[in-house]
């Protein structure tokens, strides 16, 4: 299936949001490789995701997340990353501000792909234990005021 949708999207035709799920549920499970893991991506890329796309891969990664009870007024704060644009990880710098001043604070993140560093390289450079389960994420939010948590961790095959 993955491969006749990397194809497909190699030829710059749409998904469907069946097809799109198919191939989530298939990467999610597992049963694709690294290598045809990186194909799909990179075509759906190249050919511009739709929202169609877009939808289909966030309903499948929803089903595969771990559920987490967040507190009554937290915060979450999450960069983009991947723009291209030469800027520091104002996000982590924002979500440690505003843990400073009071607030509860949840950052997602990863590493760098496209500039000197991410989230996770930011954190981990000041000590954070990266591979935290949700609960123990939820247990360090309510001792220090911010969490931080990679999507592997909340995002479960």
């Amino acid at each position: 299936m993955i491969t006749e949708m990397t194809n497909k999207l190699v030829r710059r035709q749409a998904l469907t949001g069946e097809e799109t799920a198919q191939v989530m549920y298939e990467m999610m499970a597992g049963n694709t490789s690294a290598v045809q893991t990186a194909g799909f991506l990179t075509a759906l890329q190249t050919k511009g995701a739709t929202v169609t796309e877009i939808t289909a891969c966030a309903r499948v990664m929803r089903e595969h997340a771990v559920p987490v009870a967040a507190p009554a007024g937290l915060l979450e704060i999450v960069g983009t990353g991947g723009d291209h644009s030469g800027s520091f990880n104002i996000s982590t710098t924002a979500a440690l501000v505003c843990a400073a001043a009071g607030c509860r604070v949840a950052k997602h993140g990863n590493r760098s792909a496209t500039s000197s560093c991410g989230a996770a390289d930011v954190l981990e450079a000041l000590g954070a234990d990266l591979y935290l389960s949700p609960a123990q994420s939820m247990a360090v939010l309510e001792e220090t005021g911010f969490c931080f948590s990679l999507p592997n961790n909340i995002i479960r095959p």
